[in-house]
């Protein structure tokens, strides 16, 4: 359901889960998307809790009490992050409307304990979703995914993540909002 199909991909959108989408890992996710290249696609999905706590996961790190959001089903051994804000890292990449991709986590960790970053304004993720060479383009073909290039940055941080998909489609108005309440399993209705 992309309306525009002059809408490319790029780096700082959203993709948001078509409502009927049956994929365990994607069911009414939002991801963001970080990087889309020609070696291919790296996003982190936005509202889908782990059960952990960053003081779970990181050595020397008790005071961290963070929930940790699970980014996608690849690597689920590493560990990434995004802010909004200014930039406040060595190394974090632009993504646009205030939003910072990673950076040195030394430095964060560093900032963090003499009070110099406000670690509300991060969100951590346990591993990411990745499209190889021309996979994301024909699943957006398939239209399996819905395109927004207008992130609301506070609605990502602000939004409970089981709410956050409805939020980020009733944002984008028309059709889109129609969608939002569509449910989970139409039977039920």
């Amino acid at each position: 359901m992309n309306l525009d199909s002059n809408i490319v991909p790029h780096s700082g959108c959203l993709l948001i889960s078509e409502p009927f989408l049956q994929d365990e890992n994607f069911v009414r996710s939002v991801v963001l998307l970080c990087e889309n290249n020609e070696k291919g696609s790296f996003g982190l999905v936005l509202n889908k809790l782990s059960i952990f706590k960053l003081n779970d996961l990181l050595d020397g790190c008790e005071t961290l009490d963070k929930e940790v959001y699970v980014g996608g089903p690849v690597e689920q051994n590493t560990l990434h992050f995004i802010y909004y804000g200014e930039k406040q890292l060595e190394g974090s990449v632009s993504l646009g409307s205030h939003l910072w991709w990673g950076g040195s986590f030394e430095e964060l960790m560093e900032k963090h304990k003499i009070g110099l970053v406000d670690i509300s304004d991060f969100r951590f993720f346990i591993g990411y979703s990745g499209w190889t060479t021309g996979q994301l383009d024909e699943e957006l073909s398939e239209n399996t995914w819905i395109l927004c290039n207008n992130v609301h940055t506070k609605s990502i941080f602000s939004a409970e993540p089981d709410e956050l998909w409805r939020v980020i489609l009733k944002n984008m108005g028309g059709d889109f909002q129609v969608l939002a309440n569509y449910p989970i399993d139409p039977r039920l209705n």
